[in-house]
């Protein structure tokens, strides 16, 4: 016979979720009609090209990775109309380098004012097209706007001496900051009189992106937003004498063929890419520091470029860091960025939801499967139990944190930056193998070393290639004025960050050299 269910147990029950009021796609989407009408048309969205709304490209089907429901997808253009689209920009490009700079401010300026009146949605069509929970979504929003702000109130010095690039802009960015990352940088580019192009990204963020160049194109900054393959496109959008720099986030891959293409035609390039973030442990004692940062270093999954998937920890001090690691690592939230007890709440606090969709679920899942069959040791695996979700829903695109000490050689996690909530470890004796381990992929943007002594730091830091080194703190790309760079195959092409980024799409004085990890060959206008 069954038992009948305890007041105890019942009372421990999790509790049934359900969809935050007003935050379904189709209410995401009906805002948007209502919003931008002429960029959004029934069921698709439209590319913008020579100043209008194109109902062209082929709408390939796609779906959300928070529950595998329909959402946007890209309407992929094919070559021959890229091309003209880049030619558009370039007569776009000729007219508004020409326009005052008081005027450009103040048009980008409305552009942020619109943002921000729009914030929320922008923000929902994140999570939905790819999965952000809503407090990263919303700071993704504010970081773009904020920072595009600080160059407004800076711009005049900035430029002061420097003209417009013979050519616009044309950005490839990875799907997962849209808005503080592509949609900031379109926004400066264009602040520096420059026409600006961008295409989607193939795995998400289309309908936020297209929200964001409409109502930047509403007041007059000539933008240019068009989907396609990278490959198919890459002859329009990478080597068409009209372009005039070349901005790319992604992996290491994809960033060689755009770093040849580049090379090869001379043109101005900003090639951010991957490289395997380190954490260095060696004789440190302040534990409960890192234990309370752990948690914050998986935010958004570690689907970021400057996330730490790699922990060097001194082999005498392993107990003591897994004693501060797994505990911190077992708080961790994860599941859909919307679902709530009552339709009324507020949204949830998650550290993550979803990775970027179902196959990359599934990579990841394979990795560290294939790793643990060739000797890595699983010390923490979360739980799907514990995450939160909706009655029946579609969870293949989320992973839940694992961690792994000494991932084998042949693993691609040894070598390479996983893009999501894996952590792998690696016990080292000295000095010399704690620096080699730290190198291990020949180039990062960030790393941090934990040591009790400056000194030590001080000697070390340097020998680790990371564009910035945090001394027991994580370092992040950074906003406005600080610096943002890479070493090795991490990065290639001009340095950004405040001054920087606006000298590497304007033209200064003769001969100038700009500041960035350039090959020896090769020679900047």
């Amino acid at each position: 016979m069954a038992s009948t269910p305890t007041a105890s147990s019942a009372a421990t029950a999790p509790p049934t979720l359900t969809l935050k009021a007003g935050t379904s796609w189709a209410d995401a989407w009906q805002r948007c009609l209502a919003v931008a009408p002429e960029a959004f048309q029934d069921d698709r969205v439209l590319n913008l090209w020579n100043a209008a709304w194109q109902a062209d490209g082929r709408a390939l089907p796609a779906v959300s990775p928070v529950d595998g429901s329909p959402v946007a997808g890209p309407p992929r253009l094919d070559l021959g109309t890229a091309r003209q689209a880049v030619h558009a920009a370039l007569d776009q490009h000729r007219a508004w380098r020409h326009v005052p700079l008081p005027e450009r401010r103040a048009r980008v300026g409305a552009t942020l004012d619109a943002l921000t009146e729009h914030r929320e949605l922008l923000a929902l069509l994140l999570v939905w097209e790819i999965g952000k929970p809503w407090r990263l979504a919303q700071a993704d929003v504010d970081r773009a706007i904020d920072g595009v702000r600080w160059y407004v109130d800076g711009i005049d010095a900035m430029v002061a001496g420097r003209a417009p690039l013979d050519g616009p802009v044309s950005n490839i960015a990875s799907w997962n900051y849209p808005m503080s990352v592509l949609v900031h940088a379109l926004l400066v580019q264009a602040l520096a009189g420059n026409a600006v192009i961008a295409k989607t990204p193939t795995d998400g963020g289309v309908a936020c992106l297209t929200l964001a160049s409409a109502l930047a194109a509403r007041e007059g900054i000539p933008v240019t937003l068009v989907s396609g393959g990278g490959g198919e496109l890459s002859e329009a959008l990478l080597r068409a004498p009209e372009i005039g720099c070349v901005s790319f986030v992604g992996g290491r891959y994809t960033g060689a063929a755009v770093a040849t293409a580049v090379a090869d035609l001379g043109k101005r390039h900003i090639l951010e890419q991957e490289g395997l973030n380190t954490w260095g442990i060696w004789n440190h004692s302040d534990w409960d520091a890192f234990a309370a940062v752990v948690p914050k270093l998986f935010d958004y999954g570690k689907q970021r470029c400057t996330a730490y998937p790699r922990f060097v920890v001194q082999r005498q001090l392993f107990d003591e860091f897994l004693a501060a690691y797994l505990p911190a690592v077992r708080t961790l939230r994860v599941g859909h960025p919307l679902a709530v007890e009552h339709p009324d709440d507020p949204f949830p606090r998650l550290d993550f939801g979803p990775v970027i969709n179902a196959a990359k679920a599934k990579e990841l899942r394979d990795q560290v499967a294939e790793a643990v069959e060739r000797g890595a040791v699983p010390l923490h695996r979360g739980r799907p139990g514990n995450a939160r979700f909706l009655p029946g829903q579609d969870t293949s695109a989320y992973v839940q944190p694992v961690t792994l000490l000494a991932p084998p050689r042949s693993s691609p996690l040894h070598h390479a930056e996983p893009f999501g909530p894996v952590d792998t470890i690696v016990l080292v004796d000295t000095e010399a193998e704690l620096l080699a381990a730290m190198n291990a992929s020949n180039g990062a943007l960030v790393a941090t070393l934990s040591t009790d002594d400056r000194a030590t730091y001080d000697r070390l830091a340097p020998q680790i290639r990371a564009f910035k080194v945090g001394h027991g703190t994580p370092r992040s790309r950074g906003d406005r004025d600080e610096l943002f760079g890479g070493f090795g195959a991490s990065w290639r092409g001009a340095f950004v960050g405040g001054e920087l980024l606006v000298r590497a799409v304007t033209q200064g004085p003769a001969g100038e050299r700009l500041p960035g990890n350039f090959p020896e060959y090769q020679l900047m206008p």
